[in-house]
């Protein structure tokens, strides 16, 4: 989780200057990047990987898309072998269908008018706690996380949890 806007062109540079494969996670922002509320890993990365339950309020599951480049000429085969069988089962056509119809509302205004406000509401509450005297990671928020640190208060995940 990182509140902060990613420079996945940056990382594409780093990654051409030592020779190596570029992949984004974007599971939390997914949604964002759908809505163009956060840039776009596609053009810079070499697999970008998503669940499709978090941003994109879809039904539990995950997404692997890649380009096909003479650099890795066998990237389907190579990511067919890391995942199945160990990784992933049969279809469920009943979660293939419910996705189908997230992805077709992730394409109307309405979903994209809720992204604006969930990251707008998250600035607010950034700005609100800093207000406070609180400390965030990173000194706040660009997109719909707020890392609240709590060391600060003698507080630490396990205290929290227990």
């Amino acid at each position: 989780a990182y509140p902060r806007t990613i420079d996945f062109a940056r990382f594409r540079a780093i990654a051409d200057e030592v020779g190596a494969i570029l992949m984004a996670d974007i599971a939390h922002i997914s949604g964002l990047v759908a809505t163009k509320q956060h840039p776009s890993p596609f053009e810079h990365c070499d697999v970008v990987t998503t669940t499709t339950h978090k941003s994109l309020r879809g039904p539990r599951a995950g997404m692997i898309f890649f380009k096909y480049s003479e650099a890795i000429p066998d990237i389907k085969e190579r990511i067919d072998m890391a995942v199945f069988p160990a990784l992933q089962g049969g279809p469920h056509n009943h979660q293939i269908g419910a996705l189908a119809a997230q992805l077709l509302e992730v394409n109307t205004p309405e979903f994209v008018e809720y992204s604006k406000a969930v990251v707008a509401n998250a600035g607010t509450l950034a700005e609100a706690l800093i207000a406070k005297g609180h400390k965030l990671a990173s000194g706040g928020t660009d997109n719909h996380l707020v890392l609240w640190d709590l060391r600060p208060h003698g507080l630490t995940g396990s205290k929290v949890e227990k």
